[in-house]
């Protein structure tokens, strides 16, 4: 058994199925995404785990404690950052952090120096002794994760970690989830940013209308993508009128051309380089670069869900709730 594991989930509303029938488990110091679009089930299926709502059916345990019966114990061991953030908007970044420490049961010898320990951590130290609705966006969201990492816990469950803050910040956050790992926290996020999942997480479920469609570490999932063989011309031309002629000439192919005077070209066989560069050649175009395209988990996300990726960008745009 895993640092958490998670049987037959489900979770309904009347008639709707918001979680239907998942299982997985995540091994201590591994981080683990949680990948999908609004709706999809991942903050049905986060609660569930932190014990703020109680399955219609099946078994949670953290650490081998059954959540839907000692909530509370498991909760000990957890820091919890949900998608808005819980600290109070008066008091300043030392107090609020000193606060969540107590309600741990944290004495003030531990909280305090703590509390100091990580707004040096998260580069909040200037901010500490402002209000916390004088801070930005990426302030607040810092410290919300601080004020989870107060006690130390076993295991992180951040929901959206980096939704609507700056890239700075967001890249602070991900820096510091990586850190997180080496010290063997497990960490459970959800997320709908496909390049933060693909650069962080060890292993990814995706989540689609409440049901696991794929899950497993982010190289395996890529490899299991038939992707065929697909190479990028850049030339010195707009070569859109050519794009038509290449795929006849070279049978079983598809071309599809971009911005930037480039084409893409694929086959399920290898495609011979110099054909195609004989074939440019003799329309006058110079070739200034060819490579070969490989499959990315955003490509894996469409295959494997049929939900195009741009719906995960206007969530992104949104920062909807998942």
């Amino acid at each position: 058994m895993g640092m958490v594991s998670v049987s037959n989930l489900k979770k309904t509303y009347g008639n709707f199925t918001a979680v239907d029938n998942i299982s997985f488990a995540i091994e201590q110091g591994e981080i683990f995404g949680f990948l999908g679009p609004n709706g999809a089930g991942k903050t049905s299926t986060l609660n569930m785990m932190i014990g703020l709502s109680r399955p219609t059916a099946g078994e949670i345990a953290i650490d081998g404690i059954d959540v839907k019966r000692d909530a509370k114990k498991a909760q000990a061991i957890m820091g919890i950052v949900p998608d808005e953030s819980n600290l109070y908007n008066e008091m300043d970044g030392f107090d609020n952090l000193c606060f969540c420490a107590a309600l741990y049961g944290m004495r003030k010898e531990e909280r305090e120096p703590r509390a100091r320990q990580l707004l040096e951590q998260f580069r909040l130290q200037d901010a500490g002794k402002r209000p916390y609705k004088a801070y930005s966006k990426g302030m607040r969201r810092k410290l919300t994760i601080a004020a989870a990492l107060i006690h130390s816990p076993q295991v992180l469950f951040l929901d959206e970690p980096t939704t609507g803050i700056d890239v700075e910040s967001s890249r602070q956050i991900r820096d510091m989830i990586l850190e997180l790992k080496k010290k063997k926290t497990t960490i459970f996020l959800t997320t709908h940013y496909i390049e933060e999942a693909e650069r962080i997480c060890d292993r990814i479920a995706f989540i689609a209308e409440g049901r696991i469609v794929a899950s497993g570490a982010v190289p395996h999932l890529m490899e299991s993508v038939s992707h065929g063989h697909v190479i990028q011309f850049v030339t010195d031309k707009n070569i859109e009128s050519l794009a038509m002629e290449l795929q006849n000439h070279f049978a079983g192919s598809k071309v599809k051309t971009r911005a930037g005077n480039s084409l893409v070209m694929a086959s399920n066989r290898r495609i011979p380089l110099f054909p195609v560069m004989e074939f440019f050649r003799s329309k006058g175009v110079e070739v200034y670069e060819a490579r070969e395209l490989h499959p990315s988990l955003e490509d894996v996300f469409v295959k494997l869900t049929g939900i195009e990726s741009s719906v995960l960008k206007k969530d992104k745009e949104k920062g909807g709730r998942p």
